[in-house]
């Protein structure tokens, strides 16, 4: 007797969404094996952070002598200390992408990226964010270290895994709007000067050196429709005074501002592109 032939179920090949999602992997794997090569290279340029830091102490151990309490805006000594540390540790984790897109216009790159199978903003995210947070990691180490040795250790509790949550929402709307205001180059020769003015705001009305808390009521409550707030002052907070209920609030204006980048960033890509393909680029 013949035993009956079941037909063969042929494989369902993978979506779409799936390949695409393969595609960025594969590009984080590699962006994050060449920066471990250079680890080093990124602990010698933290040491800076060590710099300014030394300067923070300095000043704020002054001010609080000077005002004579141990509470400043609700933040005492070592808290403002490690509020700095997370601040800065953010903020020099961030990549120079103006000059990666400036430098792939001038040279006539951008074409080759943007004949990929990739999504241009998509590419350059991926390696933007596995970038930051090597750098961040280093940072966070290097700084800890100083804060270790001044301070002592922060009373964290949730906040490291509210850090977390946070910080990634912080390296994604920085991006966008350094993605933003990199693109400006279709048209213009140099963005040096838009990231140097944006760097500043990152400064002063992000949070960065200050809490929003010391902020005149009048500067603080324009910095809460600003979306500064969210990729600096957000993720300190939260790692420094964590609270379940500010978290989420805070969760929730970032995947606003995240829409809304987005879809900024998105449209002067698409008028650049429109652009180099009338001049010919």
């Amino acid at each position: 007797m013949k035993r009956r032939a079941w037909p063969a179920v042929a494989a369902s090949p993978p979506s779409t969404l799936a390949l695409k999602l393969a595609k960025y992997a594969a590009v984080g794997k590699i962006t994050l094996r060449n920066h471990f090569a250079y680890v080093l290279d990124f602990v010698i340029r933290s040491l800076f952070l060590l710099v300014i830091l030394f300067i923070f102490v300095q000043l704020w151990t002054v001010t609080y002598a000077g005002v004579g309490t141990d509470q400043i805006a609700g933040y005492r000594f070592g808290e403002i200390i490690w509020y700095l540390i997370f601040a800065e540790a953010i903020i020099m984790a961030s990549p120079k992408l103006n000059t990666t897109i400036e430098e792939e216009v001038k040279t006539g790159t951008v074409a080759y990226r943007l004949s990929r199978p990739l999504s241009y903003i998509g590419y350059h995210y991926v390696g933007y964010m596995g970038e930051a947070l090597i750098r961040l990691v280093v940072n966070l180490v290097v700084g800890g270290l100083l804060g270790l040795a001044v301070i002592g250790p922060p009373q964290l509790g949730w906040g490291w895994a509210g850090f977390g949550l946070i910080v990634l929402g912080s390296f994604t709307i920085n991006y966008f709007i350094r993605m933003s205001l990199s693109l400006c180059s279709f048209w213009l020769e140099e963005t040096q000067g838009l990231a140097f003015v944006y760097d500043k705001l990152l400064f002063t009305v992000g949070g960065m050196m200050l809490p929003l808390e010391l902020f005149p009521d009048a500067l603080r409550a324009v910095c809460e429709w600003l979306p500064f707030q969210t990729i600096v002052y957000f993720a300190a907070k939260t790692a420094i005074h964590y609270d379940t209920g500010r978290l989420l609030s805070m969760l929730a204006v970032q995947c606003l501002w995240v829409a809304v980048l987005g879809l900024l960033t998105v449209g002067i890509y698409r008028k650049g592109v429109k652009m180099l393909h009338v001049n010919g680029g």
